[in-house]
């Protein structure tokens, strides 16, 4: 091993004993549990089974999959159509003008999470910030109803994790050449093919990185369907979270949670494969 490779060793030791300690044997120990069964009254009965991950397959538990997909995948769409857009006019900006926009993307992550979540239900219950304004303009109508819905939980999600794709689009369309776009225009592309054919293709990464942090965030969420939607949409996070304090089937839970971390590993290998692909379309450009 030479010099550099040896302190390279070293430096990196602290982060991946810590690593190592709080996420790898943790998810070790959860996927070991899965292939358990659960005690005739509650607990852990050390006999090997499958039948955890053939339960997941259950139409109950697939539904709740559904509906959690669909759910992530809605607040999914929202949030990278809202924060490209977001990205875009922060890198558009002038420079001096960037970092506060950016100060100001980034704010809602100063207060706890809960906090957050708290605030729309202030804001959508039918006494809220959004009925009192209606009826100052007049409004006398039976108040609507916009809390517990799915709309609401769809959100609070967007909300809450919006920042996450604003800073992963943002990155690349900061480092995005400018002359690339001039060209493109001196060759006669309208400003909408300019977009579609130069801009768009060289900030995938950021896109599939801000969605795949939305996306694995949002399925496994148990807070926000429990507060703004009120416990009517069960969620993988929501289901979880009973099997494990509630039913006390921590088999169950377990093999829930590989799932979805099955789940997560292959979105982040598609969004590596996609970031893999956009640096080698910029080192030919170069």
């Amino acid at each position: 091993m030479t010099p550099s490779n040896a302190r390279s060793t070293v430096l990196m030791a602290p982060a991946l004993a810590w690593l190592t300690a709080l996420m790898v044997v943790p998810c070790a120990l959860v996927l070991a549990l899965a292939f358990f069964r659960r005690g005739l009254y509650g607990g852990i009965e050390y006999t090997f089974t499958l039948e955890n991950f053939a339960l997941i397959a259950d139409p109950l538990y697939a539904g709740i999959f559904l509906t959690s997909a669909r759910i992530a995948g809605l607040a999914t769409l929202i949030a990278v159509i809202l924060g490209y857009a977001a990205a875009y006019a922060i890198a558009a900006a002038p420079r001096r003008h960037q970092p506060l926009l950016l100060f100001l993307a980034v704010l809602p992550f100063w207060s706890n999470y809960l906090i957050r979540t708290y605030a729309w239900i202030v804001i959508l219950n039918r006494e809220g910030l959004i009925t009192q304004g209606l009826r100052l303009l007049g409004y006398e109508g039976e108040p609507p109803s916009m809390l517990y819905t799915e709309g609401a939980v769809i959100l609070g999600l967007v909300y809450n994790y919006l920042p996450f794709v604003i800073l992963a689009c943002f990155a690349p369309l900061q480092r995005l050449n400018p002359e690339l776009a001039e060209a493109s225009r001196d060759l006669g592309a309208s400003g909408f093919t300019t977009f579609r054919r130069v801009v768009l293709p060289m900030t995938l990464p950021g896109i599939a990185a801000g969605a795949v942090f939305v996306f694995v965030l949002s399925i496994g969420n148990f807070i926000t369907p429990a507060l703004l939607g009120g416990g009517r949409f069960q969620m993988m996070g929501n289901l979880i979270y009973a099997q494990f304090l509630t039913a006390n089937d921590w088999p169950f839970g377990a093999a829930i949670s590989m799932v979805l971390i099955a789940i997560m590993m292959g979105l982040l290998t598609l969004q590596a494969m996609a970031a893999e692909r956009g640096a080698g379309e910029r080192r030919r450009d170069g």
